[in-house]
């Protein structure tokens, strides 16, 4: 999808901090999901600093592989992620939050597992035009343990309900699925937010839960 960034300038990079050395708890969120669904899009609109990404240029090489279908909005993407986009916004004096996006690509793929090390939970970004190209990054998240919410990006392709998504995703009624504009600083804070509700909803239920006591 389009780059262009809104509320801040991605070529001059207004408005973004240099990184301090006070902070000394980092939490790590990783963003998942298919190949051009905006994941290099969400870390750069969000994050405070001018973001780390891998992006390469795509090349004939890729040509049959890192196809989008001729979908609008893809069929001019001319680089890719080959590694991981990195951000960080400063939550308080002593805490961070810290952005990785994993490459798309299914011959990237076996990066997702040392990505997922460590992580506090995860966003599955979707393009409801191609769900199926996020099925492997919610089957690794489970297979992790890593409490996830998905957000469909907004691409203007058909309006599914959010129940149709839930089935064709095969989503647990548990797992929060919100809407989102990868390009917009605050839809992005809002897929954020919504997350680290959805975390703290699953800390509060393991609290609650009746404790087992060995016999």
């Amino acid at each position: 999808m389009d780059s262009a960034i809104s509320e801040r300038s991605a070529a001059g990079g207004a408005g973004r901090s240099e990184l301090t050395a006070t902070a000394d708890n980092g939490l790590k969120i990783v963003v998942v999901g298919g190949f051009g669904v905006g994941k290099t899009t969400l870390v750069r609109s969000v994050s405070e600093i001018r973001p780390l990404n891998t992006e390469e240029t795509m090349t004939q090489a890729g040509r049959g592989i890192d196809e989008t279908g001729g979908l609008a909005g893809l069929g001019a993407k001319t680089s890719t992620t080959v590694a991981f986009d990195f951000g960080r916004i400063t939550l308080d004096a002593r805490n961070v939050l810290y952005l990785f996006g994993a490459p798309g690509q299914e011959r990237f793929w076996f990066l997702w597992d040392r990505l997922f090390a460590g992580t506090l939970g995860a966003v599955v970004l979707v393009d409801t035009r191609r769900l199926s190209d996020s099925w492997y990054a919610i089957d690794r998240l489970e297979h992790h343990g890593t409490p996830f919410i998905v957000a469909r990006n907004d691409f203007g392709g058909p309006a599914y309900t959010p129940e149709q998504v839930r089935e064709a995703l095969d989503l647990d009624p548990g797992v929060p699925l919100v809407d989102c504009d990868a390009r917009s600083r605050q839809s992005s804070k809002d897929v954020l937010i919504a997350l680290v509700e959805h975390l703290k909803t699953l800390y509060v239920a393991q609290l609650n839960a009746p404790q087992e006591y060995a016999q």
